[in-house]
Parts: structure tokens; C-alpha cells; sequence
């Protein structure tokens, strides 16, 4: 299980050449709540925001992303066309409620599975002073039923 915090900036290489590709900028979340690939920004002036569907991430280690088809890579514009989707940058710091309507917190964090796709927990602040206090929380979900609206995640525990 891994959170997008850590892979955030991650170098990206192909498997096959060892050539680094880019870096880990953002991921991208199904309406679903799963994760359906990585925003890649390209190293060059033309590979910049490519789209790394997860279903292609050969590893993903302490220090780098490893692909094989680096053919594969589709732009962020192509993207939005196909899925409708928000990005981490997008969910962050938004207010998390539960489906009975009690705040839980806001989003810091997103702990997921690389392997599966799926978000497996979130990490919940309640402001500065209140981590230092008590800690961030962890919250699992009961399923993958997520709600996002410009204006708070609502989750089902």
C-alpha cells in the first residue's frame, strides 16, 4: 500500500531501455473512487502531462516508476475525452463527510494499491494543532462508494 504523497515526483523510466521518461505530478481518480493512472510530466518540451494508465505500471519502488510501453502514453487532453475523472491535486485539502453527514476532516492523503487500482484509505487532517495533539486519522472505507462535488468527498464508512 502506498500513498501519493511518497510517489509524488518519482522519477518514471522505461523498463526495457532504462531511459527516464519523466516524473509522477498528479494521479487521476475514477468517479468510482479508484485509481485509473498517473500524470506523468515529460522530460522535454514536447512529452509534457502524458497520462500513465495504472494497468501499465510494471513496478513502483522506493525511488522510481518502471514501464515497458512507453508507446502506450496518451497527453492529459486525449484523457478527458475518454474518462471523466479528478486528479489528487483536485481532492486535496477538501472537507471529507461521511453519508450521515458528520465531518470526518479534510483529504491530506490517499493510501492506495498499485497492483488493484483502488483506494484502500484516506488520510484526514482536522488543522495543524489537532494532528500535533491527537495525530492525523486514517479512515477505510466500507466500499468504493465515492461522492465528489466541488465542495466536500462524501464517503461511506
Amino acid at each position: 500500500m502506498r500513498t501519493f504523497s511518497k510517489l509524488n515526483g518519482l522519477p518514471v523510466y522505461c523498463s526495457s531501455s532504462a531511459k527516464l521518461i519523466g516524473h509522477i505530478s498528479n494521479m487521476c481518480v475514477s468517479s468510482q473512487g479508484s485509481i485509473i493512472g498517473l500524470v506523468m510530466e515529460g522530460k522535454g518540451f514536447f512529452q509534457r502531462d502524458r497520462f500513465l494508465p495504472i494497468e501499465f505500471i510494471d513496478s513502483i519502488g522506493e525511488n522510481g516508476v518502471m514501464i515497458e510501453q512507453v508507446e502506450k502514453l496518451t497527453s492529459v487532453h486525449d484523457l478527458k475525452k475518454k474518462y471523466s475523472y479528478n486528479t489528487y491535486q483536485d481532492l486535496v485539502h477538501k472537507s471529507v463527510l461521511s453519508k450521515e453527514g458528520d465531518k470526518l476532516g479534510l483529504l491530506e492523503d490517499v493510501y492506495f494499491s498499485e497492483q488493484m487500482g483502488t483506494i484502500e484509505a484516506y488520510e484526514l487532517t482536522d488543522g495543524f494543532f489537532a494532528d500535533l495533539t491527537e495525530g492525523k486519522k486514517v479512515i477505510r472505507p466500507s466500499s468504493e462508494s465515492l461522492i465528489i462535488s466541488k465542495d466536500a468527498i462524501v464517503i461511506e464508512l
